[in-house]
């Protein structure tokens, strides 16, 4: 399977986006709720339609910023979030962006690249994140397809995948994962190196 730009803006034409929950997922909004410091940079990549950024940015992140290949997705933003600044969204391929973050949010985007990928993510990741900055959000930890995405992974996989550019300080089962989720994903906690 090609997983291109016309790929994923064909899905989200057809709204064939079953990963897409409509809100922000649990986990992800608790971390959310315990950051004090609402001038921290942070950016979600392979966003979709975004709903974590919508979810930081009412709750006064302001300097968040969204990526995703597809017109279709950024579009649906757009029109939710009217008012969010033009300037940090970004309808580009992950690999190319060159800035820096204090965090970054992984919300069902490792699981929909090329597994070949992974290492490439990971080394971005890092080139992404400013010296104290993190990646935290959702991994699966199951076993899934091998021909299409979504791509399971496991707990010793991510360690191994992640361990020359990052420090692990959490990596745990979520157990407030939506129901078709629960028992599926780890929360994870990345500190770059």
């Amino acid at each position: 399977m090609k997983l291109t730009k016309a790929h994923w803006d064909e899905r989200y034409k057809n709204k064939e986006t079953g990963w897409d929950i409509g809100h922000v997922s649990t986990p992800i909004k608790i971390y959310f709720d315990g950051l004090e410091n609402k001038e921290l940079s942070i950016l979600i990549p392979g966003c979709g339609n975004a709903h974590e950024a919508e979810y930081l940015y009412q709750t006064g992140f302001k300097n968040v910023e969204i990526i995703d290949l597809s017109p279709t997705a950024i579009d649906n933003f757009k029109s939710r979030v009217p008012d969010f600044p033009a300037a940090q969204i970004h309808c580009k391929n992950f690999f190319d962006l060159d800035r820096k973050y204090d965090v970054m949010v992984e919300q069902t985007f490792f699981c929909a690249i090329d597994v070949d990928l992974r290492s490439a993510y990971a080394k971005q990741a890092h080139q992404l994140l400013k010296d104290k900055g993190c990646l935290v959000g959702l991994l699966w930890n199951k076993a899934m397809r091998i021909d299409h995405p979504p791509y399971g992974g496991n707990a010793e996989e991510y360690k191994t995948l992640f361990s020359p550019h990052f420090k692990l300080t959490i990596m745990e089962d979520c157990h407030n994962s939506i129901p078709p989720r629960l028992g599926n994903e780890l929360f994870v906690k990345f500190d770059r190196r």
